[in-house]
């Protein structure tokens, strides 16, 4: 006893030791930084040579300059009070550049929500092909009012649009229904997506777009809904909220300690009480705008101020979407803090939706698109993409389950630039509409998407794409700095969370209720600083009626001072001051609640106040015994012919080659050419069958080549895989590309064990067995007669795609990209076009020969020239 009393004292120790030396040099840093702010400043301060004389000159020209641009700050504040007043009493509609038209209003379902499902109306010269893919857009509910993601033209909403597709837009009202909670909210999303199909009955199933916290909204609803859900894209969304840097030299992630440091979620509930029984949407937005004080209190109104001509009307757009503030019920905000914030426990697979359906990630089929970015300090990457780790216990766990997830990484955009820049919506978000139909088409695994922009004819800017796999175990390595091991205190957090929310619950709730009434929850919502801002600074203020007619005038007179004149120049420099000051607070104020943090709550999980009950279970550091592998290697005999079609996709695939856009297509066209003679199963299926088949050649390429006569044992199966070979290899369109030596000698080697007798042609044939515990589901029906491409003109994209993750010692070849099933159609198996090949080429096609599309067609696809959007 007397020991390990001892040694939490000396783990206690150490822990102070390093949050110490972790806060010195936190305050290095910030030291560093302010003093490179001051240099920097006072350069542009005193740059070039100026008399005294000169400096006074301009005096009188520059009183009159600021003078006037203080009546114009001052009105521009005005309007911006006055603005948020008319928002308000139009009942604070979605703030969309573009015009809508709404579809269904789940006020009016039998469990009423404040949410509605908006169509998007094309502007004009935009046509919209609605047999595309939907988009269905769903805004932040997060304290702001809706209209983030279809802001300006230049948007997620517009780069869609300009693409063909139908765009919807999940908004929702100012006020929550009385009684509602975030599963009614997840069952009503369903029925929006369920009406976007119906909609649309001849489309792929709808993208689901989610920012922040609209990104976790839409995994709750794939997770509930994963056969009507198509691909989902989350952007800036937190999804692992423990995650976050704890290195040397980082303090950039205050967001994930603000729990701890209030003592978990009764502050929450607290404040929800007082609102009689509403929580108040302008808290959460007060929490953002505290972690940038310096941009908050001065550097926005210091732009508007010093650019007073031309900078109020963005500004003021931009206010009228901040300033909408909206709310939640109490049962919302504590589910979202105890479920997400504190207790992290969304992705455990324990919470269920409203009809009792877990809430498993592992149940999504289509691939999930993440993107997040490194100057985000209210979604880190770590809380962007930990989940994945969470949820899967390996890479041979994504491609067992067939997942395809694939993460973009902004080297320094802010968390709002991530949904608002117009920059980051013609780049980022139009590349992930334009290779969509690429994404679904690669294997599973995990990806990182990587833009490069060129310049091409005339100096335009172009991009191309790139897909390079990585291995999990290697990205969680790289984002997490100390192995999350920071992380394990968070659970003390939660436990300290759970005992202050029960304390309140029983003492401290019952009073608050005496108390609480809707005048007094309206004139705290009122009062609140984030209101008190703008409505005192309106018209409705009696002291500001000079401000309009004033400011009329001095608009007509104005005398403004060049932005380089003496003066001028000494403004900007003691603006940069201000600015470097709130930062450097800003800096310190973090690396006190880091180290704060850190030896409250370290010392009490050292203490053991965590679940002492809780199972820790058991790392796997040796691959082949994870049980993915375990089955997979299991089934290596077992399957039948589409088994083997993927199998020899795998065998032959060639590591470290890029993906190309242009042979993705050319994939497409065969896949129609060749229909007929490919099983007939859903893409999602043929992503884990292809996952499977991956682990199996990756440990045992040897076994799992000797092995692939056995999966054609039925001498049709046998005959029908042969004849695919052979027309393919008569192909011109596939003799195009050819294949390398080492894949035609695995060919080769495939065509020499396929030689020995298989089952005779009229014998019974043996259901094809799926692997153990990784099933297979052939559709039903026959598939439907594959629906003729989309054309349309195309950007110069190049989709590629690489493979950084090492395989066992298996021949080098090349999957170009795995099979992406039509909709409704027969889907190619993962066999790429360039994959099979007789080891000498066939003078003639099969007996029946195949009918050919013109290689014209096929192959004159410029690898910049055009990108196909089929039904995409």
């Amino acid at each position: 006893m007397f020991t390990e009393f001892t040694q939490q004292l000396r783990n206690s120790f150490e822990l102070y030791q390093k949050s110490s030396h972790l806060f010195s040099r936190r305050s290095e840093l910030a030291n560093t930084q302010a003093t490179a702010r001051f240099k920097e400043a006072l350069a542009d301060a005193m740059g070039g040579k100026i008399t005294p004389q000169e400096f006074w000159s301009g005096y009188g020209d520059y009183v009159v300059d600021f003078a006037q641009r203080s009546v114009l700050f001052m009105d521009t504040l005005r309007q911006r009070g006055n603005n948020y007043l008319e928002h308000v009493k139009a009942g604070q509609p979605p703030l969309l550049h573009f015009d809508y038209e709404v579809v269904l209003d789940a006020r009016k379902f039998e469990t009423p929500v404040n949410y509605m499902l908006l169509k998007i109306i094309p502007p004009a010269g935009v046509k919209i092909d609605p047999k595309l893919r939907p988009y269905i857009i769903i805004d932040p509910r997060a304290g702001h009012g809706p209209g983030i993601g279809g802001f300006k033209d230049d948007s997620q909403v517009g780069v869609a649009l300009r693409e063909g597709h139908p765009v919807y837009f999940v908004s929702f009202h100012p006020k929550p229904e009385p009684g509602q909670t975030l599963l009614d909210v997840c069952e009503a999303e369903r029925r929006f997506v369920a009406e976007v199909r119906r909609l649309h009955p001849h489309s792929p199933k709808p993208v689901l777009v989610g920012n922040c916290q609209g990104g976790w909204a839409a995994m709750m609803l794939a997770a509930s809904n994963p056969e009507d859900t198509g691909p989902i894209v989350i952007n800036g969304a937190p999804m692992s909220y423990w995650g976050g840097a704890f290195k040397e030299g980082e303090g950039d992630n205050p967001m994930r300690y603000a729990g701890g440091m209030l003592g978990g979620s009764w502050l929450s509930s607290l404040t929800a009480d007082l609102g009689n029984g509403v929580f108040d949407g302008a808290w959460l937005v007060q929490n953002f705008e505290n972690l940038h004080p310096s941009n908050s209190m001065w550097d926005k109104y210091y732009h508007v101020f010093a650019n007073i001509d031309t900078e109020p009307p963005r500004f003021l757009e931009f206010e009228r979407w901040w300033g909408g503030f909206f709310l939640m019920n109490r049962e919302e905000i504590e589910w979202i803090v105890r479920n997400l914030f504190v207790g992290n426990t969304l992705w455990e697979g324990d919470l269920r939706a409203r009809d009792g359906d877990r809430l498993d990630l592992r149940a999504i089929r289509s691939p999930i698109i993440l993107f997040a970015s490194m100057g985000d300090n209210i979604t880190p990457p770590q809380q962007a993409f930990n989940w994945v780790a969470d949820v899967y216990a390996s890479t041979d766990d994504i491609k067992a389950n067939g997942q395809v997830i694939v993460g973009m990484l902004h080297e320094n955009i802010g968390h709002l630039g991530i949904f608002v820049s117009g920059k980051v919506a013609k780049k980022e978000h139009a590349q992930i509409v334009e290779v969509m139909k690429s994404i679904e088409s690669l294997p599973p695994g995990l990806y990182a998407m990587k833009i490069n922009e060129e310049k091409g004819a005339g100096g335009k800017i172009e991009y191309s794409v790139e897909f390079v796999e990585h291995r999990l175990e290697d990205i969680s390595q790289r984002l997490n700095k100390v192995g999350r091991k920071d992380e394990n205190i968070f659970e003390a957090v939660a436990e300290i969370s759970k005992h202050n929310q029960r304390s309140y619950e029983m003492f401290v709730r019952p009073w608050v209720k005496m108390i609480a009434n809707e005048p007094m929850a309206q004139a705290l919502r009122t009062l609140h600083p984030l209101r008190l801002q703008r409505w005192i600074l309106s018209d409705l203020n009696p002291m500001m009626a000079w401000l309009g007619p004033v400011a009329a005038q001095v608009k007509a007179q104005r005398r403004a001072v060049p932005a380089d004149a003496p003066l001028r120049k000494a403004e900007r420099f003691g603006s940069s001051m201000m600015s470097s000051l709130l930062d450097f607070y800003r800096d310190m104020r973090d690396g006190m609640t880091e180290k704060s943090f850190f030896e409250l709550y370290g010392n009490l999980f050292l203490m053991g106040v965590e679940d002492p009950d809780r199972e820790v279970p058991q790392v796997v550091t040796e691959p082949r015994q994870l049980a993915v592998v375990k089955e997979a290697l299991a089934a290596i005999e077992r399957g039948g012919y589409a088994e083997a079609l993927v199998r020899t996709a795998a065998l032959i695939k060639r590591h470290g080659q890029p993906f190309l856009l242009e042979q993705i297509e050319l994939k497409r066209d065969l896949e129609e050419s060749y229909a007929h003679l490919l099983p007939k199963m859903a893409r999602a299926d043929w992503r884990q069958l292809r996952g499977v088949q991956e682990i199996i050649c990756r440990y045992e390429p040897a076994r799992a080549l000797a092995s692939l006569p056995k999966l054609l044992s039925n001498a049709d199966e046998r005959s029908r895989y042969l004849a695919l070979l052979d027309a393919l290899a008569a192909d011109p369109r596939f003799i195009e590309h050819g294949l390398d030596p080492s894949q035609q000698a695995i060919i080769t080697k495939i065509r020499a064990s396929l030689a020995q007798p298989a089952v005779a042609r009229g014998a019974p044939k043996a259901a094809p067995k799926a692997a153990a515990k990784a099933p297979v589901k052939a559709a039903t029906k026959p598939a439907a007669k594959p629906r003729a491409a989309s054309k349309s003109a195309a950007k110069p994209v190049v989709a590629k795609a690489a493979s950084k993750a090492a395989p066992k010692p298996a021949p080098k070849s090349a999957v170009k990209a795995s099979a992406a099933a039509k909709p409704s159609a027969a889907p190619a198996p993962a066999v790429a076009a360039r994959n099979l090949v007789a080891a000498k080429p066939v003078a003639k096609p099969a007996a029946k020969p195949v009918a050919a599309k013109p290689a014209a067609k096929a192959v004159a696809v410029a690898t910049r020239s055009r990108s196909r959007k089929a039904a995409s």
